[in-house]
């Protein structure tokens, strides 16, 4: 049988391997922070693009009927002209009127 050999380490060396132990850890937690933080505000984004995107197709159907606004708006000055002949005409039957 072989006899095992034994590593010994100083007391400095001993510090610094645990000092690079406990910094690989931080490392390692930090980073995973920082990229649960980018997942989040990337979902965070995903909504709100979604969002926007429905609000601009609500506003696009909201406008899809801007070109029947000249046509109503003729209707309604033809029913307002029609409206103040029969005003001149009852106030003018009925004497109320002057013209």
């Amino acid at each position: 049988m072989e006899a095992a050999t034994v590593l010994a380490l100083t007391p400095t060396q001993r510090s610094l391997w645990w000092g690079a132990i406990i910094g690989g850890f931080v490392i390692v937690v930090a980073v995973a922070a920082l990229l649960t933080i980018l997942v989040a505000l990337v979902h965070r984004i995903d909504t709100r693009v979604v969002m926007v995107r429905d609000t601009l197709r609500a506003a696009a159907a909201n406008t899809a009927d801007t070109a029947l606004i000249g046509k109503t708006a003729e209707g309604v000055d033809a029913v307002l002209a029609e409206g103040l002949q029969h005003h001149l005409f009852l106030g003018r039957v009925l004497d109320k009127v002057r013209s």
